[in-house]
Order: C-alpha cells, then structure tokens, then sequence
C-alpha cells in the first residue's frame, strides 16, 4: 500500500481506522476522579483503558496494523518481539486477521503475559535475559523467513491505529482541554496528539497535550531539546512499559510538532499514582499506565480546563503489585522500617513497644538481633516495620522515640 510522505495522519485516516477497530476494540469507559480533580483545581477524567482487550491500548495499533496488510504480507505471517503488551496486542490481532504469528519474548517475562500471548494462538520463542535479544531474533526471522516485522511505535500504521483513542477523548470530555498520556517510544502520544487537535482545529478550539516519561528512561526531553531523537542512558524504572532509549523517528515528528511539553516523574511518584489508583478509582493499572496520574499528583502537570488521563495499561503481575504498593505506601509516609540500637538489657522491646502504642503506630514485623556491623557486645538492634498515617504521623513517631533516647533510623525502601 502507498504510504503518505507527510508524518502527521489526518482526521480522515483516524476515522477510518476507528471503523476497522469497531469490532476489535471496546469503547472504554471514562471515570471522574474527585480526589485528582481536587488536586488538579480542574476536572479530571481517567480513561480506562486497562479494561481494553488484552490489558492495553496496544490492541489499537497492532490490529490495524495488520489490517493493512496486503494478502501476499498475511501469507508470510508476522513476527514481533516484546515483554508483554505489544505481543499480547499482535497475537490477538493476528488471530482475529487469520495471519500466523511468532512472537518472542525474553525468559523472565511474567507468566500471565506469556500466558495469555499463548492464549492467543501466537508461536511464543522465549530467548534472552532482556528484550533486546527477542528483538535481535525477530528481525532476525524477519529477514530469513520473509515474515513481517510489526514494530511497537515506529511505524504510521501503528501511531493511526493508537490515535483513535484520540477520537474517544474528544467524543466523550467536553470542553476537553489537556490530555496527559504516558510516553515510551511515541507511538500512542504521536497518535492522540495528532487525532485530537485535528478534531480541535475543525471546531476552532485548542486542545493541550502533555507527556508524561519515567525520569530513569527519558528520551524525548534531551531529543526535543536537541532537535533529533537521541539515544539516552537509562536506569531501571518500574515503567518497563515505557522505558524505551530512543523515541521512534515517525513519533519524535509528530511529537516535536504537535506536543506541548514532556515531564518526567520518579519511581515514587508513579508508586503513590498506583497506590491511589487502587484505593480511589479502583482500578489496577500497570506503573506505566499510571504515569499521567503520577505527574498531576507530583505537581508537573497544570490546566484550568478540563483534563483527561489515559490509564494505557493494565497488566501487572501480582507479585510486582504487592511490592509496589509496599513501595507506594512507605512514599505516602504511611509504612515505615525502622532500625533501632538498644542495651541488652530486658525491658528494651517493651519500652519501645509501649512508646509506639502511644504514638498510634501499628507494628506489623520485628526482628531482634545482636548481629550487626557496628554494634557493641552490649548492644542489639530492633528493626520494626510500622504502619503510619501519612509524613506528619511518621515524623511524630519518630519523635515520639527520640524525646525518649532512642536513636531509630528509618531504612530505606
């Protein structure tokens, strides 16, 4: 098919993409956050797209990527590489098109992701500590057995496919004034950028659009600054969904033209996102499908309009929810680990237990120990893990046990 030379898709293509969705995608819904719009001074609207098929937006692009496939193309089959989302999307797509997927993903990917790719009737090929190798092989197989490549972000069809999102903000917010999405490689932001200002600029009105990246895997503020994409040294992030070292070049286009502005937010600054997701909306969401929450909570994000948020994801595994909300809840100041060297004399762990009773501290664990670097033959150590009510509680606790002589140390996260 004939790709057109300009970068930015028109209203038309989105539209059209959205028909071909119709049967594939679920209309998420929208839900009204009071607590974020009391944050925001200005109402927030989530929208849900943890609910889609397979977990994310990422079934958009995927399906109608391979929906423009020719009959020649479908033959051969597709392959992609991923850790999750992105495979989950191909592997259905490509089950609802009829067209042979292979799939690979590296060793330690999460069984329920790896499960559900299977689910999905695609080949799943696990090789590689990281994604890098998975991505390595499947273009690798690309070139020896002729299948087509589907890539993430970098590619027109997937930004069109992902932009229809774009169409349902501005259907369903009025007045919509900023939309704030979460930013790996582009992909999605390029399209909604795109979507909903054309749709803005048909009714004369204006439409802000703002990124939200991992601040240990943030490409696109040093790109844009530098007029080019650019390849940045990251750091782990719990957002593996959007820690990507190079924006795509079809996106960073897009982008740099149609985006407003790209903040960064911090590892704690998602957790407590995720954590108030949980408590206040209800809504499991992946931490890189809670950045745009992060950023409004964080205070990176401001607007006197209406705003929406797209919650892009949903696939956590259950072990990584349980220590992020840990992490969650010691950011929000309410659990602490303290570390607290004592005589060994009796009557120590019951003075300090009286002294957080006092305090209104809920101790949930205790070790006592008189193995440590740094202690006396006299001394032991308790650590104790204690829930709180927020940073002003925790910071009483705290002096609730220092006024007595103690000298608790509180251990990092």
């Amino acid at each position: 098919m004939t790709t057109p030379t300009t970068a930015i898709p028109t209203l038309a293509e989105f539209e059209d993409a959205a028909a071909v969705l119709r049967d594939v995608v679920v209309r998420t819904p929208f839900d009204v956050s009071e607590h974020l719009s009391d944050v925001l001074g200005a109402p927030v609207h989530l929208k849900l797209e943890n609910l889609q098929r397979t977990g994310s937006f990422k079934i958009r692009g995927a399906t109608y990527r391979l929906s423009r496939l020719t009959a020649e193309e479908r033959a051969r089959g597709v392959v992609a590489a991923s850790a999750g989302n992105h495979a989950q999307g191909v592997a259905l797509a490509a089950q609802k098109l009829g067209i042979p997927a292979t799939i690979f993903m590296p060793l330690g990917v999460p069984v329920p992701k790896l499960l559900a790719t299977r689910g999905y009737g695609a080949e799943v090929i696990l090789e590689g500590a990281t994604v890098e190798t998975p991505l390595r092989l499947a273009a690798e197989f690309a070139e020896r057995t002729g299948a087509v490549l589907i890539h993430p972000f970098d590619h027109r069809d997937v930004i069109i496919g992902q932009g229809t999102l774009g169409l349902e903000l501005w259907d369903a917010v009025p007045d919509l004034d900023t939309v704030v999405v979460g930013v790996g490689g582009g992909g999605l932001i390029a399209g909604v950028a795109a979507a909903v200002k054309a749709r803005a600029a048909a009714e004369g009105r204006t439409v802000r659009v703002i990124g939200v990246q991992a601040e240990n895997s943030a490409a696109y503020p040093r790109s844009l600054a530098a007029g080019e994409p650019l390849t940045v040294p990251t750091t782990p992030t719990i957002a593996d969904g959007i820690a990507v070292a190079r924006p795509g070049n079809l996106p960073f286009e897009v982008i740099s033209e149609l985006v407003d502005e790209v903040v960064t937010v911090s590892d704690d600054d998602i957790a407590r996102a995720l954590l108030i997701l949980l408590e206040r909306a209800k809504q499991v969401v992946e931490p890189a499908g809670a950045a745009g929450v992060a950023a409004i909570l964080s205070g990176k994000v401001h607007a006197t309009g209406p705003t929406a948020v797209i919650l892009s994801g949903g696939n956590i595994d259950p072990l990584l929810l349980q220590r992020v909300v840990a992490h969650g809840l010691a950011a929000s100041g309410r659990y602490m680990t303290l570390q607290i060297p004592l005589p060994d004399r009796p009557g120590q762990l019951a003075r300090v237990s009286e002294l957080l009773s006092v305090a209104g501290a809920n101790v949930t664990e205790v070790l006592h120990t008189r193995h440590g670097q740094g202690l006396q033959i006299s001394e032991v150590v308790l650590q104790l893990s204690v829930e709180t009510r927020g940073e002003e509680h925790r910071a009483h606790v705290i002096s609730v046990l220092e006024d007595a002589g103690f000298h608790p140390r509180v251990v990092a996260d």
